[in-house]
C-alpha cells in the first residue's frame, strides 16, 4: 500500500475507533448532563427584607435583629416611646400593687394646739381640764372670758323675803343616761316651778361630786342640779346640796337604773317621785344669783336657786357615784360682786 493511501485510512480508522466508546458512555448513565448555574448577580446593599426589618424595629421602639440570627427582630424600650395599650394596663396594674403594698409617707404634724389635740373635748382635769376650756372651742370662750360663771361660793347674801318656789312635781317617767360626764336623768314633761312671775319646765336633772357649789367655804359631798326652762328659753336651775346620811330612796331609784356603757340611756320601770328629792316643805329656803351654766360652752344668763337644806345620801351611793365619777366639780368662779340674795 503505498504511503500516501496509509496516510489517509490512519485518521479514519482513529475516528471509528472513537464512535463505539462514545455510544457506551451515553447508554451507561440516562442522566442529562448537568446544566452550569448561571453567573449569581451583585446583591444590592439592602434587600426588602431588611428594610421592612428596620422599619419595623423603628415603630416598636426595637434593636433591629438578635445576635447571630438577621431574622429575629428583638424589642426594646426605647426612651419616649408611647407604650401599647396592654403595657399600659400591666404598668398601671404594678403601680397600684407597689402602691398598695408601700407604706403610706408620714404627713407633717401640726403644731400642737388645744382645739387640734383633743377635739374639742372637755373634761375636769388634764388637757381639757377646766383652765383650759375656754380655749377647746370658739364656742366655749365664755369659759374664760365669761363675767357671771358659776359655781360661786355664796358668802354675805342679802337677807331678803324671798317668795317660795312653787314646785309642781308629780311621779314620772324617767330615762337614765351616762353621757359621759355625769349621770343624767330625763323626766318625762309635766314637771315645772314657778318663780319671779314665770313658769320653768324640768328638762332633766345630773349630778356632780363634791358639790360645785360652796355656802361660806363649806363644800359638800355631792349635789343634784334640776334644769329649767321657759317658753323663752331662759334657764333656771335648783341646786340641792346632798351630804352623808341615810340612804336617798330616789337616789337609789336612779342607781338602780344605771346604764352599762357611757353614751347609753336605759329606760326606768315605774316613776320618780321628784318632790321627794328636795329638802321638806318647811326647810326650802334659798339663796340665788344670775350664774352661768357650770359646763361648756358655760353660757350665762342662768337664774340659779340654790337650797341652803342639804339633804342625806348614804356613803354607798356617794360610793356608787363615786366609781363612775370620781371628781366632776368645776372649781369656784369669781363672784365679781355680783348680788346674792338670801331667804330669811
Amino acid at each position: 500500500m503505498s504511503a500516501r493511501i496509509l496516510l489517509v485510512l490512519l485518521p479514519l480508522a482513529a475516528a471509528c475507533a472513537a464512535l463505539p466508546a462514545q455510544a457506551s458512555d451515553a447508554h451507561a448513565d440516562s442522566k442529562p448532563a448537568p446544566v452550569a448555574a448561571p453567573a449569581r448577580k451583585p446583591q444590592p446593599e439592602a434587600d426588602a427584607m431588611d428594610k421592612l426589618r428596620e422599619r419595623l424595629a423603628e415603630k416598636l421602639g426595637a434593636t433591629k435583629t438578635a445576635p447571630g440570627n438577621p431574622n429575629v427582630v428583638r424589642v426594646t424600650a426605647r426612651p419616649g416611646a408611647e407604650p401599647a395599650p396592654a403595657e399600659r394596663a400591666a404598668e398601671k396594674a404594678a403601680e397600684r400593687s407597689a402602691h398598695a403594698a408601700a407604706p403610706a409617707p408620714r404627713a407633717a404634724r401640726p403644731a400642737p394646739s388645744a382645739h387640734a389635740a383633743h377635739g374639742g373635748h372637755w373634761d375636769y382635769e388634764g388637757p381639757g381640764g377646766p383652765e383650759r376650756w375656754g380655749a377647746l372651742k370658739p364656742e366655749f370662750a365664755k369659759c374664760a372670758t365669761g363675767t357671771r360663771q358659776s359655781p360661786i361660793d355664796i358668802r354675805e347674801g342679802v337677807r331678803v323675803q324671798l317668795e317660795p318656789v312653787q314646785f309642781s312635781y308629780q311621779p314620772s317617767a324617767f330615762r337614765v343616761l351616762d353621757n359621759g360626764h355625769t349621770i343624767q336623768v330625763n323626766v318625762a314633761p309635766g314637771n315645772g316651778i314657778e318663780v319671779m312671775g314665770r313658769r320653768f319646765e324640768l328638762q332633766q336633772f345630773h349630778f356632780h361630786r363634791p358639790s360645785e357649789e360652796r355656802i361660806d367655804g363649806r363644800q359638800f359631798d355631792m349635789v343634784a342640779h334640776l334644769v329649767h326652762k321657759d317658753l323663752d328659753g331662759r334657764l333656771a336651775v335648783v341646786a340641792v346640796l346632798l351630804e352623808r346620811g341615810s340612804a336617798h330612796p330616789i337616789v337609789q331609784s336612779v342607781w338602780n337604773n344605771l346604764p352599762l356603757e357611757k353614751g347609753d340611756e336605759v329606760g326606768a320601770r315605774g316613776t320618780l317621785d321628784l318632790a321627794r328629792l328636795l329638802p321638806p316643805e318647811p326647810q326650802r329656803q334659798y339663796f340665788t344669783y344670775m350664774g352661768s351654766l357650770t359646763t361648756p360652752p358655760c353660757s350665762e344668763g342662768v337664774l340659779w336657786m340654790v337650797m341652803k337644806q342639804p339633804v342625806p345620801i348614804s356613803p354607798e351611793q356617794i360610793g356608787i357615784f363615786a366609781r363612775l365619777y370620781p371628781m366632776n366639780a368645776r372649781p369656784v368662779q369669781s363672784a365679781a360682786g355680783r348680788l346674792i340674795k338670801e331667804s330669811e
